[in-house]
């Protein structure tokens, strides 16, 4: 067998003016627009276009955005840094 596949409810409960709610089944998390600009243009049909390819994993296919769980329960830990 070369790996189980994945498979955990994802889906979005609400979004703000500042940000939005993503509910993984057993927690919560918020992505704030400050920490996570790439989701600011975004509509509900895109942001609830979430999938959970693994326990630690999120993807957006709509916007081709890809971020750790970890990132949403700590963003501070994950500082946004651009190299120019």
């Amino acid at each position: 067998m070369h790996g189980a596949r994945f498979s955990h409810p994802v889906g979005l409960l609400e979004v703000t003016a500042h940000g939005f709610w993503i509910d993984l089944g057993n927690e919560r998390l918020y992505a704030a627009y400050t920490d996570f600009p790439w989701f600011a243009g975004a509509n509900a049909e895109q942001l609830g276009d979430v999938q959970r390819p693994s326990a630690g994993h999120l993807y957006w296919p709509a916007l081709d955005i890809d971020l750790s769980v970890a990132s949403l329960r700590d963003p501070a830990a994950y500082p946004l840094i651009a190299n120019t």
